[in-house]
């Protein structure tokens, strides 16, 4: 009788350790699988250099909680990832729909911004055609019109003086081609532009200089003494000025010269 009641004290014992077991596991699991839990591993996982295994987790959290913060922070995250993994189409369209889905966003500014860095990762060498170049400066523009005062704006204007210098790269490159070969017009066409739009850019003396060569060889001869006194003005000590004076001495001798530019400074 009394090894009946133990054994069945016992039984009870199990019974209820193993419900209890059950109860603890199922709060375990619950808890394993709430949204920051599982955006806590995916980012573990991201700064293992996992990528792919993080953007499937990421996925994972947007699927099983669409409404949730961590749904959005991973939308995020897998935009970020694209651009990570240099698939800056994705990224892009990825920020885009962000911006369109949350357009009051705390950091908003980052989505735009980082839309303008993947078009500016896209950069084309000068002498190709180079249409990321228009769209990386519309997109760092949009930085610094929409947000003045962000931190990316002061970025944002550094990466506008790069891309004028590219572009004003291009130009030159294209003009000094025409000029070369014979298409005078044209090529004085390209170093106007980069005279009037991108004056703040390195190239502006030497697209001076390349004027006076096009007004030269076409027999232009005023408005060579004219191009030569204005680089000779703003940038006196160029060797673009000096090869530009030695250009036009060959029109007149020194005297005349000299005569000529002191003239277009007084007026």
């Amino acid at each position: 009788m009394i090894k009946k009641l133990i054994c069945l004290i016992f039984l009870g014992i199990l019974i209820n350790c193993s419900s209890s077991n059950n109860i603890n596991n199922n709060d375990n699991n619950k808890v394993l699988i709430e949204p920051e839990n599982l955006y806590k591993i995916a980012i573990i996982s991201f700064d293992n250099e996992n990528i792919d295994l993080a953007r499937d987790q990421f996925l994972e959290i947007m699927k099983l909680f669409p409404l949730s913060n961590e749904a959005i922070q991973s939308e995020i995250m897998i935009a970020f990832i694209d651009y990570v993994k240099m698939d800056y189409e994705k990224s892009i369209l990825n920020y885009q729909r962000i911006i369109n889905k949350y357009p009051s966003h705390k950091d908003l500014d980052y989505f735009y911004y980082m839309i303008a860095m993947c078009n500016y990762e896209q950069l084309q060498n000068e002498t190709l055609d180079g249409i990321y170049n228009q769209k990386a400066l519309n997109s760092f523009n949009q930085v610094i019109v929409r947000f003045p005062e962000s931190k990316y704006a002061k970025d944002s204007r550094q990466k506008i003086i790069l891309i004028n210098s590219n572009i004003a790269a291009k130009h030159m490159e294209i003009g000094r081609f025409y000029l070369n070969n014979r298409n005078y017009i044209a090529a004085l066409n390209r170093f106007k532009i980069v005279v009037n739009d991108f004056e703040i850019t390195k190239f502006t003396p030497e697209a001076l200089y390349r004027m006076v060569e096009a007004y030269y060889e076409m027999g232009l001869y005023e408005d060579s003494y004219k191009t030569t006194a204005l680089l000779g003005y703003n940038y006196p000590n160029s060797k673009w000025y000096k090869n530009s004076y030695n250009l036009v001495k060959q029109i007149d001798n020194e005297e005349t010269v000299l005569k000529k530019i002191r003239n277009f400074f007084d007026g």
